[in-house]
């Protein structure tokens, strides 16, 4: 029951109610991924080409789809990954979730939520005062 209610009133976490059937009805899955991404590609046409589109394995983060999938999905290529030898180039590195707000965020040197203390300010700033 829970993951019904889930597909009718999130789209965040997972595929909808109406991406499901959108999905059975005109979708041919392509192949899936490492992370548990699956990947459909459909005979309807938008511009002239198929369209493409993933089902995220839980939360729907984009930038959670890997390089060879990326370059597919925004037709740089028409073979999928599950195609082909695809590996990936070393420059290009696997996903790393948004850190943002979490513990492991980057907080740079000085930063009010940083570890350390901030630098001592030198000679070269005045703080302004009413009056000055």
């Amino acid at each position: 029951m829970k993951t019904l209610l889930l597909q009718i009133f999130t789209w965040w976490n997972g595929q909808t109610i109406g991406t499901r059937f959108f999905t059975w009805k005109h979708g041919k899955r392509v192949g899936q991924d490492e992370l548990g991404n699956v990947y459909y590609e459909g005979t309807m046409t938008s511009w002239g080409m198929p369209r493409r589109w993933v089902i995220y394995n839980g939360y729907a983060e984009a930038s959670a789809i890997p390089p060879g999938w990326h370059g597919w999905m925004h037709y740089r290529t028409d073979t999928p990954p599950s195609q082909e030898e695809y590996s990936p180039r070393e420059w290009q590195k696997p996903h790393q979730a948004n850190l943002t707000g979490s513990a492991a965020a980057y907080r740079p040197q000085g930063s009010l939520s940083g570890a350390g203390e901030r630098p001592r300010v030198t000679g070269d700033y005045d703080a302004w005062t009413p009056g000055n």
